[in-house]
């Protein structure tokens, strides 16, 4: 029996025993799913012990990968405890962006034109229940998301940008061409709003609360599973010919249009990090949101 436990693979069984789903773990680590699997059925050959229990419908964990789940958010928090008190100010940050291409990876951009000295290392997506835990266990050094979720002991948090809302429409759609949308167009309009790397727990709410107010059809039974990556949204809006509800900010997509959204609710972009918690990586930040919110066109420029 191999006797080298490898850290990526008790992050990718940590991602497998917290989703109890293949396919949304894949997606949130953003590997393949067929290279996920792999290396958790190796991760069983090194620990000697089946860890889940997997059928063709679900995925539960053994006692033992109940043992393991414990044991492996502590070791991977040990892990980075222990290098940034051995690297100091040196050591890398790991910064959760929510998304390629979003407002906060802009800011980590800003932010690493800024400082130099160490790695800033991304991380996209799983949403504030996922990662404020994270922070707090050192797993994560900053994290950005919707504002509203309770504050857990020892984080703190500053709001970033009100980000306005848009509606991505496929060219040729009835809503193409418009200037700008009042949220009364999405009543009949069929919009998704589970579609694009924004799309995290606290988006759903502010989404499905929009469209409830408006009357439009929010089941959801008829959901369908989350689209991730710009080719996947690609497909997904030009194959269902209809909008996607998403953020301004939201990178371009071919033949379609972006258009904003007017008289509707802003997405509170914040910034959480550890009470206490210094580290050039996070001044840079700070900064980075104080020039971007300060500019002649502010968020837009």
């Amino acid at each position: 029996m191999a006797d080298h436990l490898d850290f990526r693979l008790l992050r990718y069984y940590v991602a497998v025993a917290e989703e109890l789903h293949f396919t949304r773990a894949a997606q949130r680590l953003y590997v393949a799913q067929q290279a996920l699997s792999r290396d958790v059925r190796k991760l069983e050959e090194i620990v000697g012990v089946p860890l889940l229990q997997r059928t063709t419908r679900s995925v539960a964990l053994t006692p033992a990968g109940e043992r393991m789940l414990d044991r492996a958010r502590e070791l991977i928090a040990l892990y980075e405890q222990t290098l940034h008190e051995l690297r100091g100010d040196q050591a890398s940050l790991f910064v959760d962006v929510a998304g390629r291409g979003l407002l906060p990876s802009r800011v980590l951009t800003r932010a690493r034109q800024l400082v130099s000295g160490f790695d800033f290392v991304a991380r996209f997506g799983g949403g504030l229940a996922d990662s404020l835990p994270r922070l707090a266990n050192r797993e994560l050094d900053v994290v950005f998301g919707a504002l509203g979720e309770p504050a857990p002991a020892g984080v703190e948090h500053r709001l970033v940008c009100a980000e306005p809302l848009a509606l991505l429409v496929p060219v040729g759609h009835r809503l193409a061409g418009s200037a700008e949308l009042a949220p009364q167009a999405l009543r009949d309009a069929q919009v998704c709003w589970r579609a694009g790397d924004h799309v995290e727990p606290e988006w759903e709410r502010l989404a499905v609360d929009l469209l409830a107010s408006v009357g439009a059809p929010t089941d959801p039974a008829s959901a369908h599973a989350q689209v991730r990556g710009l080719d996947e949204l690609e497909y997904h809006l030009h194959s269902r010919n209809a909008p996607v509800l998403t953020l301004a900010s939201q990178p371009p997509v071919p033949r379609a249009e972006l258009i904003p959204l007017t008289g509707a609710p802003s997405y509170p972009w914040s910034m959480w990090w550890r009470k206490g918690f210094r580290h050039p990586g996070l001044e840079a930040l700070h900064t980075a949101v104080d020039e971007m919110s300060s500019r002649p066109g502010g968020w837009t420029s």
